[in-house]
């Protein structure tokens, strides 16, 4: 297929300076509440997105272009169930308090843990991001609404981490994506030193609970013969 080299050479590039609204995105809702960018935790929080979603880019754009477009498509598509936009739609504004309510308790010192606690959501978060890698790698359909991708061909995928969700002992367990994003939850808040910020993993818990149902279809949720 002919591609014109200033469209291919235009596409690395929006998404540099997409990645990088982002980025300015989250510093603006870590560093304006707290009311100060001395503030080592955000830092390495943001050093850690940048180079995850540098990498991330990159590798999809060499293995999986197709996927890269599909994850970044909008929250809210056409075709998207109405059940999942409305989840969707509550879950964002949520999101995005919920940083806004670690810059507050770094602002006001609400919340004081000790320097290995820290250590310990660093390294929560890069285990979040490696598995949620992992699972790119694995599933070519893993796009960021609920819906079946009839036109790439979507069918059910078994290796890799599925493997361990699909197959006894563990076939009640959630989604590997949803995995990550409960390490990556529980790991960001304890990085930014907050208390409070792990208040959002039960909400996290709610919506991906709710979104299992309706995607995956799974008799539970997270928790084998619980819940």
């Amino acid at each position: 297929m002919d591609v014109r080299p200033e469209i291919s050479d235009a596409k690395p590039r929006r998404r540099g300076l997409r990645s990088l609204i982002w980025l300015g995105l989250f510093a603006f809702l870590l560093f304006i509440p707290a009311g100060t960018a001395r503030w080592p935790g955000a830092w390495v929080y943001l050093a850690i997105l940048a180079v995850a979603t540098v990498w991330g880019f990159g590798w999809l754009e060499r293995h999986d272009p197709a996927l890269l477009a599909e994850r970044l498509r909008p929250p809210i598509q056409r075709g998207q169930p109405l059940t999942d936009k409305l989840l969707m739609g509550a879950f964002l504004p949520l999101w995005f308090g919920w940083f806004v309510l670690m810059g507050l308790d770094r602002r006001f010192g609400w919340s004081s843990l000790p320097v290995a606690l820290e250590i310990l959501g660093a390294v929560l978060l890069c285990l979040g991001i490696w598995l949620s890698f992992e699972v790119l790698k694995e599933n070519s359909y893993a796009a960021p609404v609920v819906k079946v991708q009839k036109e790439r061909g979507h069918s059910v995928v078994c290796t890799g981490p599925y493997a361990y969700v699909r197959h006894p002992p563990y076939a009640y367990v959630r989604h590997p994506m949803c995995a990550s994003v409960l390490l990556i939850g529980t790991g960001a808040p304890l990085l930014l030193g907050s208390w409070w910020g792990l208040l959002g993993v039960p909400l996290f818990m709610r919506v991906l609970g709710a979104r299992a149902v309706m995607e995956e279809r799974v008799r539970y949720r997270f928790v084998p013969r619980f819940w």
